[in-house]
């Protein structure tokens, strides 16, 4: 496993490339302490999971990770001295699969790294299912493709996650509060607030251009998956 490490500090990089490596012996550690050599090692080396200071000199980790989310779906986990929400929803709004507010513990990190390494290797549902096809969207489980109007579409392991959890129970409701605990599990304090996030960036990949969504919101409820005929038919009962 290869994994990248961004930040502008050298004691945060090597104490976190120590512990990675007391924890996985046959990992390889990649260090980079500015953005621009963070962009050149990630073409370079092709890791398996970055972990990106946001406030880096030159570039900044925002910058990197725009760069990154134009050619790959590698996961991303933004590391920040600033607590402000508006900075992780940021992040995750440009494609930051987590994120960590510093200073941190090196067991805490290592198990937002297995978190996020479960998330993409997500395995194939235990029964037996075709593609999923609704309107111009189709989803083969097993490869875990998606495509729209025939063209595949490149989505985070989160946004596969959640697309996946959400077209396996079509038509229903998914409680905000399920699709958190199914999406990330208890390894992160993600809110609401990060899933309406992911729900923007889901609906920007797959929904039609001025068509009607996917994806329909219930206030205060969750999120439900419709296909196009079903959400026309709602629409016309609600307004009719």
């Amino acid at each position: 496993m290869k994994i990248l490490i961004v930040d502008d500090d050298p004691e945060v990089r090597e104490a976190l490339a120590a512990g990675i490596r007391l924890q996985w012996q046959d990992s390889v550690v990649i260090l980079a302490g500015d953005g621009d050599d963070g962009i050149a090692m990630f073409f370079e080396y092709e890791p398996d999971v970055v972990l990106l200071d946001v406030g880096l000199p030159g570039r900044n980790g925002f910058e990197v990770l725009r760069e990154i989310r134009r050619v790959s779906d590698v996961p991303v986990i933004m590391l920040t001295a600033r607590g402000e929400e508006l900075d992780q929803v940021r992040g995750l709004e440009l494609g930051a699969d987590d994120y960590v507010v510093k200073p941190f513990g090196p067991l805490a990190l290592l198990a937002r790294i297995k978190a996020v390494l479960r998330r993409a290797d997500l395995p194939p549902p235990v029964e037996a299912i075709p593609d999923f096809v609704a309107g111009d969207l189709a989803v083969n489980f097993t490869s875990r493709q998606v495509r729209v109007r025939g063209r595949p579409v490149r989505l985070t392991p989160v946004e596969y996650k959640l697309l996946y959890h959400l077209v396996r129970n079509a038509g229903r409701v998914m409680p905000h509060q399920a699709l958190l605990d199914r999406v990330w599990g208890n390894d992160t304090n993600a809110t609401t607030d990060h899933l309406k996030v992911f729900i923007s960036r889901l609906r920007a990949k797959i929904d039609p251009p001025g068509g009607q969504s996917y994806i329909e919101t219930e206030r205060g409820l969750g999120y439900r998956f419709v296909r196009p005929r079903e959400a026309t038919e709602r629409t016309a009962n609600r307004s009719g």
